[in-house]
């Protein structure tokens, strides 16, 4: 049974709320959250050139929206297969690149296949990037420099997000993920 675009968002939420936030895997995400300045828009289609469409139409609603921080854009029917993922985000890096968004906006990728390259599949670190479907991130450039301003070693977040999932294990961080489909 497919998720409406209502249970796809409410299961993204949760994932935010419990994982990223939970296990602090963005210590700025709680902020966001907090003062709902997240859109989330869900693209159903499974056509790479409609996909990338409603990205850039995220990139616009950011320029034309300042109460929204960041946006997910959510492809719950596509991209399935991580390799063809790992593609469209490059796509959308050039998107981004192509359209005059270099240094305003940036992309962070995750996906429910989510993993580090060189890393083994069952290696709990991969949950740190791990969803519940695939999407993009879009983030202001400038909100992520002014986080960063007043946070103390942010090179260290992913060494430390990778140790955390490690200490908690696979089976956990599985778990925790897979609740949030719930």
């Amino acid at each position: 049974m497919e998720a409406t675009t209502e249970q796809v968002i409410e299961q993204t939420k949760k994932w935010i709320l419990d994982v990223v936030v939970g296990c602090n895997f963005c210590p700025f995400a709680a902020k966001v959250v907090k003062q709902q300045a997240i859109h989330y828009q869900v693209e159903p289609a499974t056509a790479a050139t409609t996909c990338m469409e409603s990205f850039l139409k995220e990139a616009m609603r950011l320029d034309e929206d300042d109460s929204i921080e960041t946006s997910f854009i959510i492809f719950p029917n596509a991209f399935q297969k991580f390799e063809d993922y790992l593609d469209i985000v490059s796509v959308a890096e050039k998107i981004l690149q192509q359209n005059g968004y270099e240094g305003i906006y940036q992309v962070a990728s995750f996906h429910p296949l989510y993993q580090f390259a060189g890393s083994d599949d069952n290696d709990a670190a991969n949950y740190t990037n791990r969803s519940a479907y695939p999407m993009l991130h879009l983030l202001r450039e400038e909100s992520i420099d002014k986080a960063l301003e007043n946070y103390k070693n942010p090179e260290d977040i992913p060494d430390r997000n990778v140790h955390f999932a490690r200490e908690k294990g696979l089976v956990y961080m599985q778990l925790l993920r897979d609740a949030c489909m719930a």
